[in-house]
């Protein structure tokens, strides 16, 4: 029978690095894929992934996934960005700087740059916070809370046009990825020195670094399984109505999207288990609830 998880708290220095999150600050310079790598190799396990790239001069959130969790990485396709840019604009700064920025609010056009990864076809992004912050001269400080897959070097641009100036984007640092922001960053600096130190057999600096993978699981709307019911999860059994013991309040409201949400499931104690879509009703008595997508155990 598969082994469940120690509950978060408990958990080792060793099980904590096979199953963690760092909520990384990105320097400028490397890739992110570079920056996983490195992290990867620091904490000594087999494999780490980040939670959305950044190009090499974007700094920031860049929250970095350690063995284990790696299959937690469709989640940040879920959530919210946000970002903080420098707008160089071709022109003297108009007047009605925010009036134009505001226009962008809500549903918009992209097309991926030649250089993206993904085909270039036309598609929408919601921008749901578009702020001018500060204007001085030909630049102009933006904060932009976006759907993921927004591009903000596209929408510096697209901007630029309809402020008649032109623009392009300068600086550009990430402040937020759904469900961790720039409030609790952790360096390279802090982590290399943290690892050492645990070393050494001081595990406080290293428990504050990394988190327990469940972090990134903290923004969605959650289950409660039964031990027995998880463990059959962790066979690649569907989670069923009677294995439930609990489900999140608003999960009703959720659940009445057009698309089936994506849901985590926990044992009584917070491990997690899966991650699934939501098919059926937590409070039935039989049938079907979460699809599984990524078993976590």
């Amino acid at each position: 029978m598969t082994e469940l998880r120690a509950p978060p708290a408990d958990r080792t220095v060793e099980e904590l690095l096979s199953f963690g999150v760092v909520n990384l600050d990105k320097p400028a310079g490397p890739s992110a894929h570079q920056v996983s790598a490195w992290a990867r190799d620091a904490a000594g396990v087999d494999r780490a992934a980040h939670a959305g790239t950044l190009d090499p001069k974007v700094t920031g959130c860049l929250p970095i996934l350690l063995g284990d969790a790696t299959r937690l990485a469709p989640v940040f396709l879920e959530g919210a960005k946000e970002y903080v840019a420098v707008l160089e604009l071709h022109g003297p700064a108009p007047g009605d700087l925010e009036a134009v920025a505001a226009e962008f609010e809500g549903e918009i056009y992209q097309k991926p740059p030649r250089k993206s990864a993904v085909a270039r076809r036309l598609r929408t992004r919601e921008i749901y916070d578009l702020d001018v912050l500060e204007v001085e001269e030909r630049q102009a400080l933006l904060r932009i809370r976006c759907e993921s897959g927004t591009y903000i070097r596209k929408l510096c641009h697209d901007l630029g046009l309809a402020a008649g100036t032109g623009a392009h984007m300068g600086d550009l640092r990430r402040t937020a990825t759904d469900p961790f922001d720039d409030r609790d960053l952790v360096s390279t600096a802090d982590l290399t020195d943290a690892l050492a130190f645990a070393e050494e057999g001081d595990e406080e600096p290293l428990r504050a670094a990394v988190a327990p993978a469940e972090r990134a699981l903290s923004h969605l709307p959650r289950l409660t399984v039964a031990v027995s019911a998880a463990e059959q999860i962790a066979e690649g059994a569907p989670v069923y109505a009677p294995g439930v013991v609990d489900a999140d309040s608003d999960l009703d409201a959720v659940a009445q999207s057009d698309e089936a949400p994506l849901v985590a499931c926990f044992t009584p104690d917070d491990a997690a288990v899966c991650l699934g879509r939501l098919v059926g009703d937590p409070d039935a008595e039989r049938g079907e609830v979460v699809a599984l997508e990524r078993v976590l155990v």
